[in-house]
């Protein structure tokens, strides 16, 4: 089986997997480019949140909260 890796944003795979996430998620988290080995169609939704969850960590600010 041939797949392209396919490039898609953030927003693409929360919003169809986990609509409910998305008031949860900045601009920039959901802009987040996300190049997937294997193609949108064969995601796996363990593997969309693993991938937001990522995305979430990349993008915190480096601030400590007090």
């Amino acid at each position: 089986m041939d797949v392209e890796m396919e490039t898609v944003t953030l927003e693409q795979i929360v919003l169809k997997w986990f609509p409910d996430m998305l008031p949860f998620l900045n601009q920039k988290e959901l802009d987040s480019t996300i190049i997937l080995r294997d193609g949108f169609t064969i995601l796996e939704p363990q593997d969309a949140l693993e991938i937001i969850h990522y995305s979430i960590c990349e993008h915190q600010d480096s601030a400590f909260l007090h």
